[in-house]
């Protein structure tokens, strides 16, 4: 990354603990440790995939935070900006792993050092020559001070001249429907490109998904992906829409699919691809998350996620040799 990253995203970054396949996480016995996060998924998504990213947050001092760093940077994540707080702790997820049943998430996050992001420490120069800013609804749900930190980034994102992303990744456990739309429906009308749930965009505006977008689309935004409850995609546009069918892959582990389908759809927008072949790699990407456990094993390189589009396409050699 010696011209600077492309991308930056913020959020929290989390240590997984993830309970050994298909066994109740309140039996679970055995856990592998992993990092979670939204905004760090997506960045390791798009670093993996040969974007130049950075990760913008706060950890704790403590062992989990040292891990979120050093896993980060292992994938090539520029983490030169994240805080380091030496009075509270890095946040910290379970959950169990079911193919084909509902999946038991633990949070651990009150008080945590995500939570104490302020706009004061998002820097100007974080931002300088990047191209995108992702976000997602979750950082601005952790507290007042974060959602003015998501409100700062959105302001310097649009002075450096970047583009914005935004996902809702809605979660329940941090507040009601009335509270999200409040805290996150002003960022989703900020986006330029705005990538959700069907669920997700009628709970932050009240009205049915197309709807939504289409009103997104007359308020600015460039593009509005819709992420369908059978696994399907549309993206929406000033010039027309397109659709995506799910690729049909065995299920490891579901958790994490939302987040790949993000960074595979903004690598091909960050190329220049059309709305219609980001579909498709966000397809492939999210396939190829669905297959391995925890959020990140599955994200691919360029290269495999082109191996797997051909295989998809019925035009490569499943075995690469």
């Amino acid at each position: 990354m010696t011209n600077g990253p492309e991308v930056v995203t913020c959020g929290e970054a989390m240590l997984l603990l993830l309970a050994e396949p298909g066994v109740p996480l309140d039996r679970a016995v055995h856990f592998r440790r992993s990092v979670a996060g939204a905004e760090s998924n997506v960045a390791v998504g798009l670093a993996r995939l040969g974007h130049g990213v950075r990760w913008l947050g706060r950890v704790g001092a403590d062992p989990a935070g040292e891990a979120v760093l050093r896993e980060l940077r292992a994938d090539c994540v520029d983490v030169a900006h994240a805080i380091v707080d030496d009075h509270a702790p890095t946040g910290l997820l379970m959950r169990d792993s079911h193919p084909r049943r509902a999946i038991d998430v633990q949070y651990y996050r009150m008080g945590s050092a995500a939570s104490r992001l302020t706009p004061e420490q998002i820097r100007p120069e974080a931002l300088e020559g990047v191209r995108l800013l992702h976000l997602s609804g979750i950082t601005p749900m952790l507290s007042p001070t974060a959602a003015a930190a998501s409100r700062r980034l959105v302001e310097l994102a649009r002075e450096a001249g970047a583009k914005v992303s935004f996902d809702p990744n809605v979660r329940h456990k941090l507040g009601g429907a009335a509270q999200w739309a409040q805290t996150a429906g002003p960022l989703l009308r900020d986006a330029d490109i705005v990538l959700a749930g069907e669920e997700e965009l009628e709970l932050l505006t009240a009205q049915p998904a197309d709807d939504a977008a289409r009103e997104l689309l007359r308020g600015g935004a460039g593009e509005v992906v819709i992420k369908r409850p059978d696994h399907s995609s549309t993206v929406l546009t000033a010039d027309g829409g397109w659709d995506q069918s799910p690729y049909a892959v065995p299920v490891v582990d579901p958790i994490g699919a939302g987040d790949g389908f993000a960074a595979g759809y903004l690598s091909a927008r960050l190329r220049g691809l059309h709305e219609d072949r980001a579909l498709a790699e966000a397809a492939c990407v999210a396939a190829l998350v669905i297959q391995a456990a925890t959020d990140t094993d599955g994200l691919p390189t360029a290269a495999a996620r082109d191996r797997a589009l051909a295989e998809f396409s019925g035009g490569g050699d499943p075995v690469y040799r």
